[in-house]
């Protein structure tokens, strides 16, 4: 066993790589052992790179550095100017980076100790990337300068980017962060904000990241109800026994999921006669089984409740022109397979008749997903 030294002991002395690696706890972790994520605090403007001409700037701020088997570096800045941009080529863009660096002689054999901010100058190129700094080098990045070629407007075309820039937080902190640079490991609850999309994601203890809420982009829909509603003008079928879809009673439904279906539609039509045939259309490969439960055909006054699959119509009685009104009430499931899409409610008339056969504004339709 070999034993170390806890902080904040007395008697105790401690050299520079101790504290860094002790440092460690502070910070998110990268998913390796006493590995930690470098940047810079989220919402902190410091640290900015901005152009004055072709003087490159960069304002005070303070970030976490780190390199692996050293711990984490902490540094702050004041305002400073790393460099004045080169000048551009002729026929090539570039791409320059600017950086935030520690320079430590015990790893990169500088005999400097010391922080501050560096200008590297890119590589012309038809197709330019971002130049890479020494492989001894303690860094984070802070910002990209795209410089044109002269034919472009060259240095005084210039424009500075701060995608590049990384932010860190404290361990258990949500970090904000582009889906397209988040990070690949974390610990198990590690939650990640994507600043482009509004997402928020969590670390599964397998290593593999879920949308966090409902109604977060990407999020699973599990639990959530989809509502319609008609609330414009009332709908009609006369004379025709073709099915039609009920304007505004269609729900949009995820792909792969389960959904208890239930409504009510309020309609009317000829006594006796008409009456009302109602069927679903659904996203391709889904299945349902459901039910119209009401009034039956020819004012026969009885009561119908049948249970069918999806395109197979039911029909009810139609008992005179509201109000009153006649009603049906729907019940089923819904389950859909690899595509997403709508189960549209459709109507006519079970037999033509020129008295029309009308749905109202009111009738409502909800799936609750279930699976």
């Amino acid at each position: 066993m070999v034993a170390t030294d806890p902080l904040w002991l007395p008697s105790l002395s401690y050299d520079e790589t101790e504290l860094r690696k002790m440092d460690s706890a502070l910070v998110m972790a990268d998913g390796t052992a006493l590995g930690s994520r470098p940047g810079i605090r989220p919402g902190d403007p410091g640290l900015a790179v901005s152009l004055a001409g072709t003087t490159v700037n960069v304002t005070a701020g303070a970030a976490v550095l780190y390199r692996s088997g050293q711990g984490v570096y902490r540094a702050q800045l004041a305002a400073t100017s790393p460099g004045t941009l080169t000048a551009a080529n002729a026929t090539f863009a570039r791409i320059d980076l600017v950086y935030l660096r520690v320079w430590d002689t015990a790893i990169d054999s500088s005999g400097l100790r010391k922080a501050d901010t560096v200008l590297l100058t890119g590589t012309p190129s038809g197709s330019p990337a971002i130049p890479t700094p020494g492989a001894t080098e303690i860094y984070i990045p802070l910002a990209t300068i795209n410089v044109p070629n002269t034919g472009g407007g060259g240095t005084g075309a210039a424009t500075v980017s701060s995608a590049i820039r990384q932010v860190t937080v404290a361990p258990g902190g949500v970090l904000p962060v582009l889906s397209t640079a988040a990070p690949s490991t974390a610990g198990p609850g590690t939650i990640l904000y994507y600043t482009d999309t509004g997402a928020y994601w969590y670390f599964q203890a397998d290593g593999t990241t879920k949308a966090l809420l409902v109604d977060s982009p990407g999020g699973t829909t599990l639990g959530k109800t989809i509502e319609a509603l008609k609330t414009g003008a009332t709908q009609t079928v006369t004379s025709s026994t073709t099915l039609v879809n009920a304007t505004q009673l269609v729900l949009p439904l995820a792909a792969n999921a389960t959904y208890a279906l239930s409504g009510l539609v309020i309609y009317d039509g000829a006594f006796g006669s008409g009456d009302i045939k109602v069927d679903w259309s659904l996203p391709a490969s889904a299945t349902m089984l459901w039910t119209a439960n009401g009034m039956g055909t020819a004012a026969n006054g009885l009561y119908t409740a049948n249970t069918v699959p999806a395109g197979t119509t039911i029909a009810l009685g139609t008992y005179g022109a509201g109000p009153p009104y006649t009603s049906l009430s729907i019940e089923g499931t819904i389950v859909t397979a690899g595509t997403a899409g709508n189960a549209q409610f459709r109507f006519a008339q079970n037999s033509s008749n020129a008295v029309p056969t009308s749905v109202y504004a009111k009738s409502r339709l909800s799936a609750r997903r279930i699976a």
